[in-house]
């Protein structure tokens, strides 16, 4: 049998970093739509009495010497018991031969990284230039991830987080790693009526962010609803915005805030521009008084992008092992 590669969550974490899960996002983005990217439809689990969820999520870029699947899972009860909320890995398989290549043991990983990179590439095409406070809603995994990927493209005067629980640790672990100002906010209104680009990153089931409380001129990026039951933002928001973008409109269209804006008539699907129409030139913010609203339900080609990177890097690098299977 061939050997196959086996890298760590360490190896991995060596191997790419926000920058270069950034520019992953860029060009994966704008491979999907250009129609260069083989992406079959997400797979996702609900485990509802373990209050948990798994995703399976697969790509091939085309001209890419790899093809990937991915299983990430997020069970919230798991830190109570002593385990990590956020677990999964990676096949990695040949895209000339089809044999399996190697395994990535990330534990979450490139999910968490390549998740927080499409916020950041969000931000970056439609995010006011100038931003003085920035505001992260939840205080999870995925908190960390977007604030970080975030600094990467915006400077953002101040932050602050509104969170039911962990805001203040979340804080202070945000101003000793990123040497920034980073408050909690008493509620989620306050924290989105005084800034200008805010973070969404819960598995709430009902809004936490309602229309009126969004000024002229905010961004939003929302993340957390990658289920048809989870919801961040008052359909209105999407109503009220002058764009709404969304990392792959047809999977939105069935979990994402989308979903419930199309559902209630707030917008269509025409509405909805895809995240990799900007990257490729369309027109996004033109005014500084406008409202945008992305929507990142994730799909396979940001997994199958990162996983080539760090194929390739790792090849670069010597690290792994090989086992045999």
């Amino acid at each position: 049998m061939p050997e196959v590669l086996a890298l760590s969550e360490a190896d991995v974490r060596s191997l790419v970093g926000p920058p270069e899960a950034l520019e992953c996002m860029r060009t994966a983005f704008a491979a999907l739509h250009r129609g260069e990217v083989t992406q079959p439809a997400n797979m996702d689990f609900g485990f509802p009495d373990a209050n948990g969820e798994a995703h399976l999520k697969g790509a091939h870029i085309h001209g890419s010497a790899y093809w990937a699947v991915k299983a990430a899972t997020g069970f919230w009860g798991n830190p109570d018991r002593g385990l990590p909320l956020t677990n999964g890995l990676f096949l990695v398989f040949s895209a000339e031969t089809g044999i399996l290549s190697a395994i990535l043991f990330d534990n979450g990983y490139l999910t968490e990284l390549r998740t927080g990179a499409a916020g950041a590439l969000a931000a970056d095409l439609l995010a006011p230039t100038e931003v003085e406070q920035a505001a992260i809603i939840g205080a999870g995994g995925q908190a960390r991830y977007q604030l970080e990927a975030l600094l990467g493209v915006r400077t953002p005067t101040r932050v602050v987080v509104a969170s039911r629980s962990g805001a203040d640790e979340y804080a202070a672990e945000m101003r000793t790693l990123h040497g920034i100002d980073v408050s909690v906010a008493p509620d989620v209104e306050t924290a989105v009526r005084a800034s200008q680009l805010v973070v969404t990153t819960t598995p709430s089931r009902e809004p936490v962010v309602n229309a009126e409380w969004v000024q002229p001129g905010t961004h939003i990026t929302a993340m957390g609803s990658d289920f048809s039951e989870k919801q961040e933002l008052e359909t209105a928001v999407l109503a009220r915005a002058d764009i709404v973008a969304a990392d792959h409109p047809p999977v939105t269209a069935a979990n994402g805030e989308v979903h419930h804006a199309l559902d209630d008539g707030s917008i269509t699907l025409d509405d909805v521009v895809a995240l990799g129409a900007l990257v490729a030139g369309a027109t996004g913010r033109t005014e500084p008084q406008q409202i945008t609203v992305a929507d990142l339900c994730g799909v396979g080609v940001q997994d199958a992008s990162v996983a080539a990177e760090v194929m390739r890097r790792a090849a670069g690098a010597g690290i792994g092992r090989t086992i045999e299977l």
